[in-house]
């Protein structure tokens, strides 16, 4: 019954009113729907009151048969979707413990137990490679095209780089970003974020050269499993610093035309950032679904998702300045059709990089 309950919690992946994937919380009676606040499960109730109930019916009666369920008026929503755990709360699945977002990926990097206590003393997930790419990412990805990974490398190696990228921002290397079709003067308009490209060998870049090698071993031990891909290489780093001001990225796809990329992963340089606040949010529009899911630009998180279609999405105005490095990987087939069919410009997105010997022999 608890692995049931788990693959029910798992499919409902959006607050059911605004779509928002973060920080949500379990409806306590049908345990099946999620809710980003209590104000918004109150608002969606006459909708869900139905689905609910049956859901409700369904459950297994409770071990203590003494402890009978209090008798719900249907004109109000269950009183079980609390921000904080009530004293007198008996059910302890009612309410979700910390990292439990009923998202994948959000804030919930599972450990064999499924607890999101993975964390070594230096802040970093504690699960290898191998196993982080098998039994995480790869059915993370292929259930949902989105995936993130929180305490990727941890706190002293996320300084590093973030370092490394402040540095190059120092020298002037960033320019403004380019479209891939531009054709007017119109791309601050469009995005907003200053970019560099780096192969990983720049003096003053090896901790950069070092996420690129961990992000290279993540997408090796997927390979053959995300999809229907074989990954044969990948595009340079792409350091992007979004100055603030509003700055943003309209909504668009990264590869809308077969370019051959198919999986996009940004690993985000961000210390303290505060949506509120800050703004910077990556909302993706998931093809088919009426709910979107914001991404949150947090220091050591890496996000991975689909490079096409299925996946458009914006760079929300940004009020602080917000780093990021982005590297898309190729799938064989559709790159050797594109080169074939002239669909990729000369820039650098067009250079490929073979993916070397792991680093981990895991």
């Amino acid at each position: 019954m608890q692995k049931q309950q788990s693959d029910l919690d798992r499919e409902r992946q959006y607050c059911e009113l605004c779509g928002k994937m973060e920080n949500l919380l379990k409806c306590g009676r049908c345990r099946s729907s999620f809710y980003c606040s209590k104000d918004h499960q109150k608002q969606h109730w006459k909708k869900h009151k139905l689905s609910c109930r049956e859901a409700d019916k369904a459950q297994v009666p409770k071990q203590i048969p003494e402890q009978a369920q209090p008798q719900e008026d249907d004109d109000k929503a269950p009183e079980k979707c609390p921000q904080k755990k009530c004293s007198e709360q008996t059910d302890s699945e009612s309410v979700p413990q910390p990292g439990d977002t009923g998202i994948p990926g959000v804030g919930d990097t599972p450990g064999n137990d499924g607890s999101n206590n993975t964390a070594t003393p230096n802040g970093q997930t504690s699960l290898t490679p191998l196993k982080l790419a098998q039994e995480y990412i790869v059915p993370c990805m292929n259930k949902h095209g989105i995936c993130v990974v929180d305490n990727f490398l941890g706190t002293e190696t996320g300084l590093g780089i973030l370092d490394n990228v402040k540095a190059l921002h120092k020298t002037g290397r960033f320019t403004d970003g380019q479209l891939v079709s531009q054709k007017s003067d119109s791309t601050k308009d469009i995005r907003g974020d200053k970019i560099t490209w780096i192969e990983g060998k720049e003096a003053g870049c090896d901790k950069i050269r070092f996420l690129m090698s961990r992000m290279d071993d993540l997408i090796r031990h997927c390979n053959g499993k995300l999809g229907n891909y074989t990954i044969n290489g990948r595009t340079k780093a792409m350091v992007a610093c979004y100055p603030g001001r509003g700055t943003g990225y309209v909504r668009h796809v990264d590869n809308p035309n077969g370019d051959g990329r198919c999986v996009t992963c940004i690993y985000y340089l961000n210390k303290d950032w505060n949506a509120k606040e800050h703004g910077g949010l990556l909302r993706i529009f998931p093809e088919g679904k009426a709910q979107f899911a914001d991404i949150e630009p947090k220091f050591d998180r890496l996000l991975l998702f689909w490079s096409d279609r299925r996946n458009p999405h914006e760079v929300q105005p940004a009020f602080s300045t917000r780093y990021a490095i982005t590297v898309w990987y190729f799938d064989a087939d559709e790159r050797a059709r594109a080169k074939e069919k002239y669909l990729t410009g000369a820039g650098e997105k067009g250079v490929k990089v073979e993916l070397g010997k792991p680093s981990d022999p895991s």
